[in-house]
């Protein structure tokens, strides 16, 4: 006589968790509206309200005022509604990581500027000893939700503090002052940080000049009122490629020129930015075989980078900054 195969019974976790009346919750917070949640969650408004009644009975507290025009969350529904999100979003990366694991690209988001100037020229090198990884690759500057955007990994310039999510450090970045070799012989060379000489000045809202003369990196942009501005940090590079001026310019996308020789430091030092490159992305993509042959090559990569010259002393960006300063913001 065979005996009967017995069926693994869900946990008491996942047998107890009213998870359907959980996504009901969500979306009625977020829509404020039930029938606007029926909608979304294309049910009926009546599937809606049963779901929430049961969840309100498995808490024993009322998780919704109902109003004439809408509905708002009570302070329990208040509390509770991060903590859903949170474990919905968990869930969604654990879905998409599952799902992803070993079939399709690898989906990078990257700034515009350092695509184009430090990873592009970079990336046949990957595609060499990575055959098989195919990429897609999108420049933003937003702000990566992993739980919602189909994303993988992130190169993110900033301080690292990104919440919940794994950012390791890629490479410091600096601030030079770069132009054509004609404009350096035309002008000379800068004293140091604090001095920009009778040059004509190319702005950038994201490195603005005011860095570079007094040494305060606020992470803020900076529009001067005149001059040539720019709000991409490539282009401002590419203009003083053409000679249009003298750009203050992170090293990373100008280092390639500068070592071709299609523009010099009007300065020999540079100074230290506040902020740096990370490679972010959830942990629990970390072991995606993909995500680990890019993480691993891009680390290396950014290990041989050439490196920045020395940071100029605080010293020589006071001692001149009032006088330059004006100077610069009036050209």
């Amino acid at each position: 006589m065979k005996k009967k195969t017995q069926r693994e019974r869900p946990s008491a976790r996942s047998a107890r968790l009213p998870l359907n009346a959980v996504r009901v919750f969500e979306a009625v917070a977020t829509q404020r509206s039930f029938s606007a949640a029926a909608d979304a969650l294309h049910v009926t408004t009546a599937a809606v309200s049963m779901q929430i009644k049961s969840l309100e009975q498995y808490l024993q507290v009322r998780l919704f005022r109902r109003n004439r025009r809408d509905v708002q969350l009570s302070p329990e529904g208040e509390s509770l509604l991060p903590y859903v999100r949170r474990g919905l979003d968990e869930l969604e990366l654990g879905f998409r990581a599952v799902k992803t694991a070993r079939s399709g690209a690898l989906v990078i988001s990257v700034l515009g500027s350092f695509l184009q100037r430090w990873l592009l020229p970079r990336l046949p090198a990957f595609r060499e000893t990575h055959p098989k990884v195919d990429l897609q690759i999108r420049a933003s500057n937003a702000v990566v939700d992993f739980a919602r955007d189909d994303v993988h990994v992130a190169i993110r310039f900033g301080r690292g503090s990104w919440p919940r999510l794994h950012a390791e450090w890629l490479m410091d970045e600096w601030l030079v002052a770069v132009c054509t070799p004609a404009l350096l012989k035309r002008h000379g060379r800068l004293r140091g940080p604090g001095d920009t000489g009778d040059y004509p000045l190319l702005h950038s809202s994201s490195e603005p000049w005011d860095i570079w003369l007094t040494g305060n990196d606020e992470g803020r942009e900076l529009w001067p009122v005149t001059g040539t501005v720019f709000d991409d940090s490539a282009a401002v590079v590419h203009a003083a490629e053409q000679g249009q001026g003298l750009a203050l310019a992170r090293w990373s996308l100008a280092a390639d020129q500068i070592a071709k020789g299609q523009v010099v430091l009007a300065h020999p030092h540079g100074l230290r930015f506040a902020r740096c490159y990370y490679f972010v992305c959830p942990e629990s993509y970390l072991a995606l075989p993909k995500v680990i042959a890019f993480r691993e090559w891009l680390a290396a990569v950014a290990a041989a980078s050439p490196k920045a010259p020395v940071e100029a002393t605080q010293t020589s960006i006071a001692s001149s900054a009032p006088r330059a300063l004006e100077q610069a913001r009036s050209r």
